[in-house]
């Protein structure tokens, strides 16, 4: 397989990338520090792909912070849209292939139907506004580019839905969760897998790609998954979003189609309950 460098290497996707490259025998791909590969740091990033001469960067680097990016807006901004419009010029500079990971947070959500990538983009919060700008940063800039939209991202690694829901239902009776926020989580290890297969197919076939687990669920039947696999005993009550008033609003329905990049690259999708099964085994070893 061609070099490959992993921008945001530290966080929850960068560590299954290294797992999952270490499964893989894949041993061509560099995981910079987060000092040497500042997504904020144009000049930097320039230097980093001049030095290691990748033929594909993953980006991974993002401000994911839904209810801070309120707040946050400017950091916000800078992370998901500037830097990645940084990124896109050093790959361009260099020559490089980019595969950049968006969010289903793009979509307003407020249709029951399955989003094609050709779907109006419409934003309902700041953290969806900026991957937007990022992945319009990423178009214009760089011509090689796989920019792929991802949901519900949890792991083993990093601080995500599963891993909190483990750690409070070990501590509470009971718990209330969201029930009318529908869509479908995706387990890391998947996405990290099906990059590489992006990357060893060797395609330019260029653009937009969904990519989450297979199957829909809401945040309420995802936390009664994790508790009936984890056998954790804890009383989950449903509850409409509007009793857990947050400060970004969420989209409603957001099931992403994933006919594009099944078809394009031949990929075989788990559905999202045998994922985390799968993922709750590791995070009990």
């Amino acid at each position: 397989m061609s070099k490959i460098l992993v921008i945001g290497a530290g966080g929850q996707l960068g560590q299954c990338l290294k797992t999952v490259a270490e499964r893989r025998g894949i041993t061509e791909i560099v995981f910079p520090a987060e000092q040497d590969a500042n997504i904020l740091n144009a000049a930097g990033l320039n230097d980093l792909l001049a030095k290691e001469k990748p033929a594909y960067v993953i980006n991974c680097a993002a401000y994911t912070a839904v209810d801070k990016a309120e707040d946050e807006t400017d950091l916000s901004k800078a992370i998901n849209e500037t830097g990645a419009a940084y990124l896109a010029s050093a790959c361009l500079a260099n020559g490089v292939t980019l595969l950049h990971v968006s969010t289903d947070f793009v979509f307003e959500g407020n249709v029951v139907k399955l989003l094609k990538e050709e779907d109006e983009a419409k934003p309902i919060n700041v953290y969806g506004l900026t991957k937007l700008g990022g992945e319009k940063a990423v178009t214009s800039v760089l011509p090689a580019h796989f920019i792929i939209r991802t949901s519900w991202l949890y792991s083993e690694y990093a601080n995500n839905f599963v891993k909190t829901m483990l750690k409070l239902g070990a501590e509470r009776d009971e718990l209330n969760i969201i029930a009318d926020q529908v869509g479908t989580p995706t387990y890391a290890i998947d996405l990290a897998n099906a990059i590489f297969d992006i990357i060893a197919s060797s395609s330019t076939a260029y653009g937009v790609y969904h990519y989450s687990n297979e199957g829909v669920t809401s945040w309420f039947d995802f936390a009664k998954a994790i508790f009936d696999i984890s056998e954790t005993r804890v009383k989950v009550n449903p509850i409409p979003g509007s009793a857990y008033p947050t400060k970004a609003t969420r989209p409603a329905f957001s099931v992403m189609d994933k006919s594009k990049i099944k078809s394009t690259f031949n990929i075989k999708i788990p559905y999202w309950r045998d994922s985390l099964v799968a993922c709750i085994k590791q995070i009990k070893i």
